[in-house]
């Protein structure tokens, strides 16, 4: 006779993992939460009478290798944060505002503490955005993943007024691009930071020339961009919202212009930070794959309408966050 516990799936773990994460989760839950954890399906009261015309905006997404510097470390509370924060700016850049968000988390052989901290780091970006973490799924699927490893994926549904929906507005030639810093590298280019920076260091090694360990750079958390761009979202002048990811300044930038529009793009505009600096000089990375493969320190570019530059840097002064005035629309 062969168990289920004995083919590698302990079913009463797992339960009892669901009610150790239980209230950390339950510190997300808003007034709109309907539903406890463990159910079929998360329920959230929409609150349609407080908008015109809503409309929801999803997204999903990982984070990517991201998480082989988690297993190389054995640090596991900041690539939930990072997960929520990125999903949470791509729907930005739509103009939408979170309203509650899905996890899958799967490994091999479940880890009780390692799920706690990555449910740890989801919880709390959560309640950093004003987000309900209502549901998800946890999988053990033995033989399927290396020991001590996992992947993990998230969805997020925000809503919008129709009004205000940023891909509705249109760039103008001569409109200014806004850049705000990132906080590292986010969820993008790790294959090719992994491949250059681990053949020389060790992940936990310190670098002076990053004022950091390797772990420390590439664990940094993916900031979300919500609370800076909250108060400005409907405002005429703001014209549009790009979330640097995968594919780069002017990639993702092109994503939210016309087809027959350009950027003119000063890169002196803003010092680099020192990773991408190490990244390109130890592995001799050609500038035009480092520009497509990194955010370079930009992490969201805000296109605004010139009359409205004013109002906008102002808006960025009094929560004292730093920009750069990056180029304009072609």
């Amino acid at each position: 006779m062969t168990t289920y516990k004995e083919a590698g799936v302990d079913i009463e773990a797992g339960d009892a993992a669901v009610k150790r994460i239980g209230k950390i989760v339950k510190k997300s839950f808003t007034e709109n939460t309907l539903t406890d954890i463990g159910g079929f399906g998360g329920c959230f009261n929409f609150p349609k009478d407080d908008y015109d015309e809503p409309v929801l905006v999803s997204s999903a997404d990982g984070v990517g290798t991201k998480l082989k510097i988690a297993f190389l470390s054995d640090r596991h509370s900041t690539v939930g944060q990072c997960l929520v924060n990125h999903c949470v700016n791509d729907i930005l850049a739509v103009g939408a505002r979170p309203l509650f968000f899905l996890d899958y988390f799967a490994t091999g052989k479940l880890d009780v503490g390692v799920l706690e901290d990555v449910v740890s780091g989801l919880s709390q970006a959560c309640q950093e955005n004003n987000c309900s973490l209502i549901g998800g799924e946890t999988a053990e699927m033995p033989g399927f993943y290396q020991e001590g490893e996992y992947d993990m994926s998230g969805t997020i549904v925000g809503v919008v007024d129709r009004k205000y929906m940023l891909p509705n507005k249109k760039a103008a030639k001569g409109d200014i691009l806004i850049g705000l810093p990132s906080t590292g590298l986010h969820t993008n280019g790790y294959s090719l930071a992994r491949k250059i920076l681990l053949s020389k260091y060790d992940v936990n090694e310190f670098v002076g020339a990053l004022g950091c360990t390797i772990s420390d750079a590439l664990l940094a958390i993916h900031k979300s961009y919500l609370h800076i761009a909250d108060a400005i979202l409907e405002k005429d002048w703001l014209r549009g919202i790009s979330h640097i990811t995968g594919g780069g300044i002017v990639n993702n930038t092109k994503r939210i212009l016309k087809e027959d529009q350009g950027m003119d793009i000063d890169w002196s505009a803003w010092k680099r930070p020192a990773i991408y600096t190490l990244i390109q000089e130890l592995g001799n990375v050609p500038e035009e794959d480092l520009r497509q493969s990194m955010n370079l320190g930009i992490g969201l570019i805000l296109v605004v309408r010139p009359d409205g530059l004013n109002e906008c840097l102002a808006h960025l002064d009094t929560l004292g966050e730093q920009y750069y005035e990056l180029g304009k629309v072609s």
